[in-house]
């Protein structure tokens, strides 16, 4: 995607066949540097093969941004995710003027976890072609500096948070995205409103409940989802009084089921649900509803509304925007966040019930917890919350990110991040993101394994099901 003030964006994809998309995407990417990444203790798979596609899928990428570069001074480009390790290397070789940047969206491990990958240096090095690279937090930061460290000859500048290589620097720095904060207070009859829609919601799922939770999440090793079942199962042992009274809402997207974990994932998980629920079930009550498949921003707004409580008891996550969504969606104040630990929302988010999500009893205690909050103390929670969210939402992360990216100094051998005068020609940006998440070439397309069109539009989103983040709404 490229855009410059004033002038129309202009979109244009790449093109990939099957067996790129199965090498590139669904092999190196998700098979091997995705579950390297978390630790969530499902072991990565790395094929050459899959490397080779991983590698020729970079350098496509890169030759489609070069073209958009040619006869722009300056430009700026932002690549995001771990799909384009390679990218920010490929780039600044060709186009030392630019300004480049790349996101690093899921967690860094450390040194040792992430020696595990064969092509360790290669991605590494890869990376460093970029003068800004950024992380959700701190903590991934210090981990990709000492993996540089111990993979790379380079001189790591500890106080500023830099590397310098080759004449080049590259500056690590956290950057934690967000979401949309609608600035709209909460209507004078917020309370009867939500009487109504949650009626409304209830009797579309055919539930009769008092209380409900809510999770929302792609099907995913590493977002605990199993975890949290067994956590509503353990509250109903210990705390009977809750039969019949509370339900919990868990929207399961499919995700990469072309992936065997995946699949085999999805089916684990209903046959939890399914025994959990054979098990406590009273008429047409039961504890768990399972909705396994995509659902628009509108629907999951208005579980978000209805909940009680909502669960994001991921493993290991990046960030997990889930819990900000939640509290965004919240004017009335009300309902309860539970987060785990492991994600990167649990810095910014104090206020939350912060769990163990491999500790079932104290998740489900939490659970307890949160359906026996005062109003009073869920209000103090949620303002200070939804504080923390407005003010940094993903507006500001996006504008300070690239305002960050275009303040490097490139006319130094070793660039600093400093104010500079601008350049009426470098405003020019382009962003390049990831967009195989269901991924189908329209007949009308050019055919697999043919040139990138230069006419069609580039799209380049993330894989995650929400399509109101920044990226997508470029």
């Amino acid at each position: 995607m490229r855009w410059n003030l004033g002038r129309p964006r202009q979109l244009r994809r790449v093109w990939l066949s099957n067996e790129e998309e199965e090498g590139y995407y669904y092999g190196f990417s998700n098979e091997g540097l995705w579950p390297l990444c978390h630790i969530a203790h499902t072991r990565p798979v790395f094929r050459a093969s899959d490397w080779e596609h991983y590698e020729r899928a970079n350098r496509r990428f890169a030759d489609a941004v070069l073209q958009e570069m040619e006869g722009l001074e300056r430009p700026v480009l932002l690549a995001q995710d771990y799909h384009f390790a390679l990218l920010p290397r490929m780039v600044k070789k060709a186009r030392p003027d630019a300004r480049v940047a790349i996101f690093w969206h899921i967690p860094w491990p450390n040194p040792e976890a992430f020696g595990i990958c064969p092509w360790q240096k290669e991605l590494v090095d890869g990376l460093l072609g970029a003068d800004l690279i950024g992380f959700h937090i701190q903590a991934h930061c210090t981990n990709f500096l000492q993996t540089v460290d111990r993979v790379l000859e380079s001189r790591i500048d500890w106080e500023h948070f830099a590397v310098n290589r080759e004449e080049h620097r590259t500056v690590v720095k956290p950057f934690p995205i967000s979401v949309e904060f609608p600035e709209k207070p909460a209507p004078a009859d917020a309370a009867d409103a939500r009487y109504t829609e949650r009626v409304a919601v209830l009797r579309e799922l055919g539930i009769e409940t008092v209380f409900v939770g809510v999770g929302v999440d792609r099907v995913d090793y590493t977002k605990g989802i199993q975890e949290r079942l067994l956590a509503i199962e353990r509250l109903m042992e210990k705390h009977p009084s809750y039969r019949e009274k509370f339900t919990f809402l868990q929207v399961g997207a499919p995700s990469r089921t072309r992936i065997k974990r995946y699949h085999d994932l999805g089916a684990e998980i209903e046959a939890e649900a399914e025994r959990i629920n054979k098990r406590f079930q009273v008429g047409k009550w039961q504890p768990i509803v399972l909705m396994k498949r995509q659902h628009s921003h509108q629907e999951i707004q208005r579980f978000y509304r209805i909940a009680d409580l909502c669960m994001v008891t991921s493993l290991h996550d990046g960030m997990n925007l889930v819990a900000k969504e939640f509290v965004a969606a919240r004017p009335d104040e009300l309902g309860v966040l539970i987060l785990s630990r492991f994600t990167g929302a649990a810095r910014e988010l104090a206020d939350a019930l912060l769990v163990n999500p491999y500790d079932i009893e104290q998740m489900a205690d939490a659970i307890k917890i949160a359906l026996e909050m005062d109003i009073e103390e869920q209000k103090a929670r949620m303002q200070r919350m939804r504080r923390v969210v407005r003010d940094n939402n993903i507006y500001r992360w996006a504008s300070t990110l690239i305002s960050e990216l275009c303040e490097v100094r490139l006319d130094e051998a070793a660039n600093r991040l400093e104010p500079s005068p601008p350049s009426p020609k470098s405003a020019d940006v382009i962003l390049i993101d990831q967009s195989i998440d269901e991924f189908s070439q329209p007949s009308r397309g050019p055919a697999a394994g043919s040139p990138v069109a230069s006419q069609s539009p580039i799209r380049f989103r993330g894989d995650r099901p929400r399509s109101h983040r920044f990226p997508r709404s470029l």
